[in-house]
């Protein structure tokens, strides 16, 4: 671990983290979903974290539980470190609080989030679907959803793909 981060990573256990992790110099601070703004302001305020450069989630299902997490990653350009926060979401009704008041441009991107995986951001200022059509029924990036898997058509099977097309009849 960075030695630049080592303190900060410490203050985060301190406080609010249930667990970190280190994998090729990358630390994922764990934190609980009722923690996570609380731990944002602290490295926004504290540590100069200034930008929240990604904000995704992770999709277990089936093999973990809890089914999601929602990934926080905060870079601070002054110090020229990075820390990612991780919040294990339940798969049933994934529910965090929005980061829209510590961060601005997390807006955009937990809507993206409500879109494509159904985790809903509590207190979030706009919520509705970003990127999916208005009655669109399930979320793409989840790994229950149906792919509706269509064949590629090639000059080998052209005759038997042809056959399962939908023609319009006169």
């Amino acid at each position: 671990m960075d030695k630049k981060l080592e303190p900060i990573v410490q203050a985060l256990q301190e406080k609010y983290a249930t667990s970190i992790e280190e994998f090729r110099d990358e630390v994922h601070v764990f934190v609980k979903a009722e923690n996570i703004v609380d731990a944002l302001t602290l490295l926004r305020d504290k540590y100069d974290f200034e930008l929240l450069s990604a904000l995704t989630a992770s999709d277990y299902w089936p093999q973990q539980s809890p089914r999601f997490h929602v990934i926080y990653q905060l870079s601070s350009i002054a110090r020229n470190i990075t820390v990612q926060l991780r919040v294990p979401v339940n798969g049933d009704q994934p529910k965090v609080l929005t980061a829209t008041r510590v961060y601005d441009v997390a807006n955009w991107r937990e809507r993206e989030l409500l879109d494509m995986f159904g985790i809903e951001f509590e207190g979030h200022p706009d919520p509705r679907r970003i990127l999916m059509p208005e009655g669109t029924e399930g979320h793409p990036l989840r790994k229950d959803f149906p792919l509706g898997y269509e064949e590629p058509q090639f000059t080998f099977n052209i005759d038997e793909i042809d056959l399962h097309k939908p023609y319009a009849k006169e």
